[in-house]
């Protein structure tokens, strides 16, 4: 199998190039022609060559994990936004159907209006509260063209490489002695590791089993708020002995009013994932398992 991916340098793109590299002969991109074998185009800007490229690679499978994922940046430029996280995919489906090819596409809870409590299933309605919500919405209508796509809709990705929520918090920690933290959105922060692991299982069984194909909705198990992470986060760092001025019942609890931003984000994140489990036979495991895992990795303790 022949396997295209595009986002090799984002945190969900790095693991990717680590779970699908045994499916096959991998060729990932990034944005930069110049650093791509064959000065192939990753550039989702250049939908000419975007398409040029699918052509000359010919893949039997398709993995887009580049996004333009800066929430409250996509208010002021809705244009780039919808280029790369719609308009681009558009043209990768259209390519997809004419080789043959499997899709697999990545979007986010932020389709969805953040109402209510129950966790949002894959039939529920969308309503985004944003342009990023939108355009990922757009994104995911025109993946699902294709016959043979793979959309998982996930929340709250963090990885090792490059920063996070955890990260963040463990520099201010160090920094300060108390934390304002939101405590009404909920949700269930999600390895860029673990996408990375289903993503190559599922695409194993859905080579055999076309009727797979579809949206499904992926995050780790369990749920929490911004902050009972940022508690959970400096818990785990106290006892590997990362030193702190703010100890976890320092952190202090504020509602989403009290922290305007430009973007309006989903109080209720919550994604229900039976239908990923059931399909492809998984346990998606706690969040904090994740967690505590990248929390080592990144203290070297």
């Amino acid at each position: 199998m022949k396997i295209l991916l595009f986002g090799r340098n984002g945190q969900v793109g790095w693991e990717l190039q680590r779970s699908l590299g045994v499916l096959g002969e991998l060729v990932a991109l990034g944005s930069d022609a110049s650093r791509n074998v064959g000065g192939l185009c990753g550039d989702f800007t250049d939908l000419t060559g975007l398409a040029r490229t699918v052509d000359a690679v010919q893949p039997d499978l398709i993995v887009n994990a580049a996004a333009h994922t800066a929430v409250d940046r996509a208010e002021s430029e809705p244009a780039l936004a919808r280029q790369i996280n719609a308009l681009a995919p558009a043209v990768l489906a259209q390519a997809a159907t004419k080789n043959g090819a499997i899709l697999v596409h990545y979007s986010t809870d932020y389709v969805f209006d953040g109402s209510g409590s129950r966790p949002w299933t894959e039939s529920d309605p969308t309503a985004p509260l944003s342009v990023y919500g939108q355009t990922k919405r757009e994104g995911e209508e025109v993946v699902a063209t294709t016959a043979q796509h793979l959309i998982l809709r996930t929340s709250w990705v963090y990885a090792r490489r490059g920063g996070n929520f955890a990260k963040t918090m463990l520099r201010l920690a160090a920094e300060r002695e108390t934390l304002s933290v939101i405590n009404d959105q909920f949700g269930a922060p999600t390895s860029a590791e673990l996408l990375a692991d289903v993503t190559a299982h599922a695409v194993r069984m859905l080579r055999s089993q076309a009727e797979l194909a579809g949206l499904y909705h992926c995050v780790a198990a369990g749920e929490t708020t911004w902050h009972g992470y940022a508690q959970y986060v400096l818990e785990q760092a106290h006892a590997l002995g990362v030193p702190l001025r703010c100890l976890p019942a320092h952190v202090q609890p504020i509602a989403t009013s009290q922290y305007p931003t430009p973007a309006r984000r989903p109080l209720n994140s919550r994604l229900d994932t039976r239908k990923l489990a059931q399909s492809f036979g998984l346990t998606l495991p706690h969040w904090q398992a994740g967690v505590q895992r990248m929390l080592t990795e990144v203290s070297g303790k």
